[in-house]
């Protein structure tokens, strides 16, 4: 790691709160109480599943991070309500990519560059009502916290958090704060997932018993490409820590299936990696190119390809997660559904769905099920979400339904503990497989509200008022 890469992180303030702790984890991922312990520490401040911020006429938004960021930017700039009003990145080719984008979209926001703490002044000011996190992950939690600190509403990439110390830093946060800390996970709002858990909810599937989901994506070009990534980030996590490093985009979806932190949650995981077979290989061949730059990341105990959770829920239900980005397989979320009367899968594409033991329904009964089943908010702006883009249209779904929330004083559809209990799998995972795959506790984020707080609302009943302007 740079000395400037060091000094960022030290005045960025990871030790916001439980700051040595978290360094201890972060060295040491079993040098730390585990998940049953965690629970222990945890008191109950305020319930945020189902908190109603008071809304926003109008909302004022800041933009931490231009690279995953202008997904954000670009789905913002098409609703009406919104100003953005600053954007932030270190490299000036990105901002200048993002004035681009807003250009002719009446926006006009300051820009904060040129100084590793310049995102801190754009959280400080008294005219931002939401802050987007868009950078590296291990800057995720000390920009939200930061963030909520000064009052704003958060909605930070995924994972939102690496290590379980910070996964209890944005709960204990938002708690007090009463501030939002949203996931922005882009995933449970692709079109088929949110058919499936339309299709859950009236009861299609029976009693759900078992879901799967993955990440299985081929980046290991993208991950070991030269100066592609700042200071190399992502190559330096699957260097150095070992699990599911990845697990939102299977997971959310799923558990909002589940209902995870709202009538069931998650009770304990077991987690095994394969051995790495294919990026150290890599490496040594970039190096024979361009030894001085690929060096520092040779001969370092690099990841395995393949890792796969599983995780057992308060009721007996079971869920199998994998990771993998370094081999040389099709894109695939899994996002399997297995109940008592039907199952569901999305990949291979397209999405299928089965009554019986038979096999997947045809074509034309699929397309009956997904008109009689159309979630309310495809309904909605589902072919404006097309339109604008962004993954299929789930980029824009997922940003106009968290300004809309936001406008009408509306509870999220994910809240602080979805937040930190699908981000918590990666460190938890990495406990696992670190000591011989022995199962680990998920801690509690709920403090014991699980048992009783409400499905997240996608009947849109409220709000749904946002304009979109094309």
């Amino acid at each position: 790691m740079n000395k400037n890469r060091r000094n960022f992180l030290k005045l960025t303030g990871l030790g916001l709160v439980g700051g040595l702790a978290h360094q201890a984890f972060a060295a040491d991922p079993l040098s730390l109480p585990d998940g049953k312990l965690y629970t222990k520490r945890h008191w109950k401040r305020f319930n945020m599943s189902g908190y109603a911020a008071p809304k926003l006429e109008k909302v004022r938004v800041g933009i931490i991070g231009l690279g995953r960021g202008m997904a954000h930017l670009k789905s913002v700039s098409k609703l009406e309500h919104v100003e953005i009003m600053g954007i932030c990145d270190l490299i000036p080719r990105k901002i200048e990519n993002a004035q681009r984008a807003l250009e002719g979209s009446g926006n006009n926001p300051k820009v904060y560059t040129g100084d590793e703490e310049a995102w801190k002044a754009l959280c400080d000011r008294k005219d931002v009502d939401l802050i987007y996190v868009a950078t590296p992950w291990e800057l995720h939690t000390p920009m939200a916290l930061y963030a909520m600190e000064q009052g704003k509403h958060v909605g930070v990439e995924v994972p939102a958090a690496t290590t379980v110390d910070e996964c209890w830093q944005l709960v204990e946060t938002s708690e007090r704060t009463r501030r939002h800390c949203m996931i922005l996970e882009n995933c449970c709002y692709d079109f088929f997932e949110l058919l499936t858990l339309n299709m859950v909810r009236q009861g299609f599937f029976g009693e759900i018993m078992h879901c799967e989901g993955a990440y299985i994506h081929d980046l290991l070009k993208n991950i070991t490409q030269k100066d592609l990534k700042w200071d190399m980030w992502r190559l330096r996590e699957n260097l150095t820590r070992h699990g599911n490093l990845y697990p939102t985009h299977g997971l959310g979806p799923i558990a909002q299936i589940m209902n995870i932190n709202r009538g069931d949650k998650m009770d304990y995981l077991v987690s095994v990696s394969t051995a790495d077979f294919m990026l150290a290989d890599k490496l040594q061949e970039l190096a024979a190119d361009d030894k001085e730059f690929y060096a520092p990341f040779l001969g370092k105990n690099t990841r395995g390809n393949m890792n796969t959770s599983t995780i057992r829920t308060a009721k007996g239900k079971t869920i199998m997660l994998q990771h993998d980005v370094s081999s040389p397989r099709p894109y695939s979320r899994i996002h399997l559904v297995s109940g008592t009367k039907a199952t569901a899968r999305k990949y291979p594409l397209p999405g299928k769905i089965a009554v019986d033991h038979t096999g997947w329904l045809p074509d034309e009964e699929m397309k009956v099920l997904e008109v009689k089943y159309q979630p309310e908010i495809v309904k909605r702006i589902g072919e404006m979400a097309k339109k604008v883009g962004g993954h299929g249209g789930m980029d824009f779904l997922m940003n106009w339904r968290l300004i809309d929330c936001l406008r009408n004083g509306l509870p999220l559809d994910i809240d602080v503990y979805d937040t930190a209990t699908w981000s918590v799998i990666f460190p938890l995972s990495e406990q696992s497989v670190n000591n011989r795959s022995q199962a680990v506790d998920v801690p509690d984020f709920t403090a014991g509200a699980w048992k009783s707080n409400s499905p997240v609302d996608i009947r849109l009943e409220k709000g749904g008022n946002t304009p979109v302007k094309l």
